[in-house]
C-alpha cells in the first residue's frame, strides 16, 4: 500500500490527526496500539503492532465488512459506469468532485468510505464497504435515476412532519399547488419565492429531496453542489409545528448535514441573506 493510501486510511478511521505539518495520534489511535519514537535523523514518528486493523470498523449497516468495493464494483452491481455511481454517491453528499477524481465527505466517511489515491497516476479515489450496495438511501437514489423507484414522498417528514406520527396530514393541508417558475410544485408562497429564487440564480436544486438516512424524512430544498439543505419554518404559533420542527433540526444535527433555515423575515430580504448563507457551503450565486 502507498505511503499516502496508508495515511488516508488511518486518518479516516479517526485514529491520527493533523497538527499542523505534523501526525499525532488520538485517543482511538493510542487504544489502536499507536506509540511514538524518536528518530536522530527524522524525529518523532509513530508505529503501530504489526496486527494493526485498516479495515473500517463500521458500515452503513453497523456491520464489519472486510472488503472493499471501487465504484466500478459498485455499478456493476447496479449496472451503472463507475462515472454515474461517482455523481450518485456525490449527490447523497457522500464524494465531493475533485479537479481531478473523488474526495470522501465526512458524510462518505460515516458510511464507511476511505480514501485512496491511483498508484500511477496519483488521482484520488473512494473505495467502500461492500454493505454499502444495501444502503437504502443508494438504492432509492439508484432506482429514480434508472426510472425503477416506486417511492412515493407521501411518507415524508416536509416542515418537522413525522412520518411515524403524521404521516399525510401535513401534506393533505397543505397542498403543492404553488407552481415555480421551474414547473416545482410547492407547499406555500414563501416555497415558491425561495424555488424562484434558486432558479433564477442559475443554482441545480431538488424540491422535497429525502435525506441520505434510514428515517424517513424529506427536506424542503436540497443543492448537491454544497451537499447543502434548505428549510423554511413558517406556522411559529403552533406548539404541534413548533414541536415537530425541533425534532427535524434535531435529525439535521445528529447527521451532521449542511444546513440553512429560512423564516418569513429572510425570504423577504433573500436577495441579501441567501447569497451570503450559501456562500458559506461553497456555493456561489450569481
Amino acid at each position: 500500500m502507498p505511503t499516502k493510501e496508508l495515511f488516508a486510511n488511518l486518518l479516516a478511521l479517526g485514529l491520527i490527526e493533523k497538527d499542523e505539518e505534523k501526525w499525532i495520534l488520538t485517543k482511538e489511535g493510542e487504544k489502536a496500539g499507536g506509540d511514538y519514537k524518536e528518530s536522530p535523523q527524522y524525529g518523532k514518528y509513530i508505529v503501530w503492532p504489526e496486527d494493526l486493523n485498516l479495515n473500517p470498523p463500521n458500515t452503513t449497516e453497523n456491520k464489519p465488512s472486510p472488503n472493499l468495493l471501487t465504484a466500478t464494483a459498485i455499478g456493476q452491481a447496479f449496472e451503472l459506469s463507475a462515472n454515474k455511481i461517482n455523481f450518485i454517491l456525490s449527490e447523497l453528499g457522500w464524494l465531493n468532485k475533485g479537479l481531478k477524481g473523488w474526495i470522501v465527505t465526512e458524510q462518505g466517511k460515516k458510511q464507511g468510505g476511505i480514501q485512496a489515491e491511483d498508484r500511477k497516476s496519483g488521482i484520488p479515489y473512494v473505495r467502500w464497504p461492500d454493505l454499502i450496495i444495501e444502503s437504502k438511501s443508494l438504492i432509492e437514489t439508484i432506482g429514480q435515476v434508472k426510472g425503477t423507484d416506486d417511492t412515493q414522498p407521501a411518507q415524508a417528514v416536509d416542515n418537522g412532519t413525522d412520518s411515524e406520527t403524521e404521516p399525510v396530514g401535513f401534506r393533505d393541508k397543505f397542498e403543492a399547488k404553488h407552481r415555480s417558475a421551474d414547473g416545482h410544485f410547492v407547499r406555500s408562497k414563501a416555497e415558491m419565492l425561495i424555488d424562484n429564487w434558486l432558479y433564477m440564480a442559475e443554482i441545480v436544486h431538488a424540491y422535497e429531496r429525502k435525506l441520505p438516512i434510514e428515517e424517513d424524512v424529506y427536506s424542503a430544498f436540497y443543492i448537491p453542489t454544497g451537499k447543502v439543505y434548505i428549510e423554511y419554518w413558517g406556522y411559529e404559533n403552533d406548539q404541534k409545528y413548533i414541536a415537530r420542527k425541533a425534532k427535524k433540526i434535531e435529525i439535521y444535527k445528529k447527521y451532521g448535514f449542511n444546513l440553512i433555515e429560512l423564516q418569513d423575515k429572510e425570504v423577504q430580504n433573500i436577495d441579501d441573506i441567501l447569497p451570503r448563507l450559501l456562500l458559506k457551503y461553497g456555493v456561489q450565486a450569481y
